[in-house]
Formats: C-alpha cells, sequence, structure tokens
C-alpha cells in the first residue's frame, strides 16, 4: 500500500498560525466585555488539549531544541489553564451574596 505523508513546512505553520490567530482576535473581538470571563471560564478545556499535544510533542522529540519547545509549551498550556481556572473561581465570587453583617 501507498501512503502519501503531508509535510508541514515552516512557511504553512506559519501561514496557520498567523490565520487562527487573526480569526481568533475577530471573534473574541466581536464578544461584548461581559461576556469575556464567562466565555473563558467555558474554554478552559481548550487550555486542557492544548497541555495534551504539548506533552505529545515532548514526549515525540528528537532533539533537544524539540524537548524545549515542548517543555516550554507544556509549562505555558498548564499555566493558561491553571490561570483560567483562578479567574474563574474569582469571577463566581463576585456574584456571591456578601456576608456582612450590619451592627445597629
Amino acid at each position: 500500500m501507498d501512503y502519501t505523508t503531508t509535510v508541514l513546512t515552516g512557511f504553512v505553520a506559519l501561514y496557520i498560525f498567523m490565520l487562527a490567530a487573526f480569526a481568533g482576535f475577530e471573534i473574541i473581538g466581536r464578544v461584548p466585555a461581559i461576556l469575556h470571563t464567562p466565555l473563558m471560564s467555558g474554554s478552559n478545556f481548550i487550555h486542557g488539549i492544548v497541555v495534551v499535544g504539548a506533552l505529545w510533542a515532548l514526549l515525540n522529540a528528537g532533539s533537544l531544541p524539540q524537548q524545549i519547545i515542548g517543555f516550554v509549551g507544556v509549562l505555558l498550556g498548564a499555566g493558561n489553564a491553571a490561570g483560567g481556572y483562578v479567574v474563574t473561581e474569582r469571577m463566581l465570587q463576585m456574584f456571591k451574596p456578601s456576608s456582612k453583617t450590619s451592627k445597629e
């Protein structure tokens, strides 16, 4: 059987990255400010997928620069996911009733 392989060159990878950045900027830019935090809260699972992809890249790295890139990807993805949950928790704290008691 003859399988064809797809090679992702640097220019194609850069093009895909720029296209994704532009599309993400356009989509997020049109979301009202009041929905930004719930939107980020709902997208925390995407950061988990990023961490899994970075782990895959790290475990399949064949050279030191590839291992460094994979490690940085895992580090940044995990930090982004954890930060998203922290911000979500702070947002939810804003909607809880205050426990201030009035002394009369």
